[in-house]
């Protein structure tokens, strides 16, 4: 029982010595590195990914069906106007034109003789040794094997056009950019063996999505730089509009004519196209900077008084990769915290540490 009267007189000694105790840490200032606000001309570019094609392309084809017995080029080729590309096996045409000739000979003797017969009717129609349906019947022979001369060389014609069509030559200088049969294969008439991008302008492709697409008001000037070597550039102008939208992508292609590109611009190097967008004045911050107020984009602010910060929503115009485009907001000379906003509240005391130039 003498204990509690030695407990109690201890705890009032402690009293004092517990009230004199440091403050919590948490009111302890927060160490904060900012940036000062000053207003940029900005101006959003639109970049797109496409690939350089050729303004013009040949899909060259035989004319007949038959076995691929050669070929000549392949893809990447740099082929002239009438190179032979490929042939088919001309047998089968060869023989007709032997046979077309053979008829084609045989119908010019057939005439030769029916000429030689209206000739002799003649004679004798004139002395009176011969009648008058005789002569008929010679004339109308020399008719019949005329015209049998101009079938058959109708038909040697033809022949030998198919003996010529056995052969696909380029209609054109340029370059092999695809090829869709082999030696040995079968080649349908008409189904396309080589695609041959002809020398000239070149375009740069681009599927642009349709929601991009409706907000571009005027046709803009685009700069195009090739993807691998961005100091590669040349202007172009829009020169082509899709008038409809891919269903499965729900894009509209746009050609854009390049003219006559550097080397380094082949065909289909993947290029980059820069669309300028409209100009404004705005803030450049870091992404760090970035707060939160109520489900909308906010930053930290220095009060005046420089002791503590204070939420501010803000208007951001564009994200990049590293950097906050605040369109409104925030007014020149305006202090934001970039570092150390993580452990800010409001009314909370800080420190700056530091300064850096946005």
């Amino acid at each position: 029982m003498r204990l509690l009267p030695l407990i109690a007189t201890a705890l009032l000694a402690l009293t004092p010595a517990i009230a004199a105790e440091p403050p919590a840490a948490a009111d302890r200032s927060i160490a904060v590195r900012i940036a000062v606000a000053h207003p940029v001309p900005y101006s959003e570019t639109l970049s797109l990914t496409g690939e350089v094609v050729a303004r013009t392309s040949s899909r060259l084809s035989f004319r007949l069906s038959g076995r691929i017995a050669e070929r000549f080029v392949d893809v990447g080729d740099h082929v002239t106007k009438g190179d032979l590309l490929a042939r088919l096996d001309p047998s089968q045409q060869q023989a007709d034109v032997a046979n077309a000739e053979a008829a084609l000979a045989a119908a010019e003797a057939g005439a030769r003789q029916a000429s030689s017969a209206f000739d002799r009717q003649k004679t004798l129609l004139d002395k009176g040794f011969t009648t008058q349906s005789a002569f008929d019947a010679a004339t109308r022979a020399v008719r019949t094997t005329t015209g049998t001369v101009e079938s058959a060389k109708a038909a040697l014609d033809i022949a030998r056009a198919n003996l010529g069509y056995t052969e696909l030559r380029a209609d054109a200088d340029g370059i092999v950019t695809a090829r869709t049969a082999d030696a040995g294969e079968i080649a349908a008439a008409a189904r396309p063996v080589f695609i041959v991008a002809v020398d000239g302008p070149r375009d740069a492709v681009f599927d642009v999505y349709e929601q991009i697409f409706l907000s571009i008001t005027t046709l803009p000037d685009v700069t195009v730089s090739l993807v691998k070597d961005p100091s590669v550039t040349v202007p172009g102008k829009v020169r082509e509009i899709s008038p409809t939208v891919e269903t499965r992508t729900g894009t509209v292609r746009i050609k854009v004519d390049i003219g006559t590109p550097p080397a380094a611009m082949s065909l289909g190097a993947p290029v980059a196209g820069h669309i300028p967008g409209r100009e404004i004045r705005a803030v450049l911050l870091p992404a760090r900077a970035l707060a939160e107020q109520d489900g909308a984009p906010a930053v930290w602010m220095i009060d005046k008084d420089g002791a503590s910060a204070d939420l501010r929503p803000i208007g951001i115009a564009a994200y990049t990769t590293d950097t906050l485009v605040v369109e409104s907001g925030l007014a020149d000379g305006d202090r934001v915290v970039i570092d150390g906003g993580k452990l800010l509240r409001p009314g909370a005391a800080i420190e700056i540490v530091g300064e850096e130039t946005p």
